[in-house]
């Protein structure tokens, strides 16, 4: 045996202690030099490994001290900390971001389906007594929150098997947003030191998010309600808790007791898309927007309502309110609060959506929005950074631009806009 060879058996018995059977043995079936190349890549993963996980430690020992120099007591310290985990898949998904995003109809399709609509119903008639008495005492009613409920983790059955403390310390000492994640992990630990819930019953989604409908800490803080008078606000398994915390969410949002989140309306041969402003009904009704059913009566009597066209001009309209803004403040994206206001609907038996969306047109990637927005800042359109999301200023070039090349300035982005501006 060669001396390179006698060393490269040596590297794979090595690699037999670092790396486990398995790995030494799939060394066997490739050459030594690629058994040896192949190995350097393992074990500068692992050292790498290895180097995290005691940063993370190194991390968590500091972040001790800080919380307890910030009044969290040392038995929760203890029950809170000790043992906790760097989370790698936590990381992964805080990075994944999809290449495709869902038209708002396909999310409507999910997040509204006659499944979870079935759903809601049964859920309501369960719990029909903790819900009323939710409406009444914060003037929410009964089908909305089924409806948060129901979307948020569809009815309790998916709100996530993250440990909530591993979750937010792996983002705070890694992740993008690591200051938001370090205060809300510091918001957990006052939830568990004022004895709401056990350290090892914090769990929800990877993002933080707990319980049935998935509060992140600082909510839970403001807005978590003890709905059955046990003294402890329990997200997790009190419905009545989940309820009360819900309602009392969205009454501190602005709720206005006895109006609708808003209405399907029609809009008049000529109205300006381009405006933006809010106005109270009978102004928009003098400018020709009508309900959208014969025979519905007035629009719904807003002070201060919105037009808005989702899907352009060539989909629905609606009128909303301050009820839909409200909505918003729980998830600020108005597929959501769509969602939320037309689940309620249908749970409650009240009709849906009556225009079709336009289910022809091809949703924008992200790397195409973000080809939209540098595609606006070069033709003088300023819409900020090219992130690939389109928020409200990507929203208002877009309007801009369609204004200025004569199209309908709905402020709706498609393929074929894009390709415009590709040769604008």
């Amino acid at each position: 045996m060669s001396a390179n060879s006698a060393s490269t058996v040596r590297y794979r018995a090595r690699a037999g202690c670092l790396l486990g059977a398995t790995a030494a043995l799939a060394l066997l079936t490739v050459s030594p030099a690629q058994a040896a190349n192949n190995l350097m890549t393992e074990v500068d993963v692992q050292a790498a490994e290895e180097v995290r996980y005691a940063d993370f430690d190194q991390w968590l020992n500091d972040f001790r001290r800080d919380a307890r120099a910030e009044g969290i007591s040392d038995s929760t310290l203890r029950e809170a900390l000790d043992g906790l985990r760097y989370r790698e898949r936590v990381i992964e998904l805080d990075r994944y971001q999809p290449e495709f995003v869902r038209a708002i109809w396909q999310y409507l399709d999910s997040a509204v389906s006659s499944t979870r609509v079935d759903n809601g119903r049964a859920k309501l008639a369960e719990h029909r007594d903790t819900a009323s008495e939710m409406q009444r005492r914060y003037g929410v009613p009964a089908e909305v929150i089924v409806a948060i409920w129901g979307i948020e983790s569809n009815y309790g059955s998916n709100f996530g098997d993250f440990s909530t403390l591993e979750a937010l310390a792996t983002l705070a000492f890694e992740g993008r947003r690591s200051a938001f994640a370090r205060g809300e992990l510091l918001a957990a630990l006052r939830i568990i030191d004022q004895g709401d819930i056990e350290a090892q019953r914090m769990v929800g989604s990877w993002a933080g998010a707990m319980g049935h409908t998935q509060f992140i800490p600082s909510s839970f803080e403001a807005y978590a309600v003890d709905g059955d008078g046990d003294g402890r606000r329990d997200i997790w398994e009190s419905i009545a808790d989940v309820m009360a915390s819900t309602a009392n969410y969205l009454a501190k949002a602005g709720w206005q007791a006895g109006q609708p989140w808003g209405a399907e309306v029609e809009l008049p041969q000529g109205f300006d898309y381009a405006q933006t402003g809010r106005r109270s009904s009978a102004e928009w009704a003098a400018q020709g927007v009508a309900p959208q059913r014969e025979g519905q009566g007035a629009l719904p009597d807003f002070a201060s309502a919105e037009v808005i066209v989702p899907a352009g001009a060539d989909g629905p309209a609606f009128l909303v309110g301050p009820n839909f803004r409200a909505i918003l403040r729980y998830n600020n994206a108005t597929s959501y609060a769509l969602a939320v206001g037309t689940l309620a609907d249908a749970i409650a038996g009240r009709p849906g959506i009556e225009r079709n969306w336009p289910r022809d047109q091809e949703p924008l990637s992200r790397d195409d929005v973000a080809e939209l927005q540098r595609l606006l800042n070069a033709n003088g359109y300023s819409v900020g950074g090219a992130d690939g999301i389109m928020g409200p200023n990507t929203r208002q070039g877009v309007r801009a631009f369609q204004r200025d090349s004569g199209m309908t300035p709905d402020g709706f982005a498609t393929q074929a806009l894009l390709a415009r501006l590709r040769n604008a």
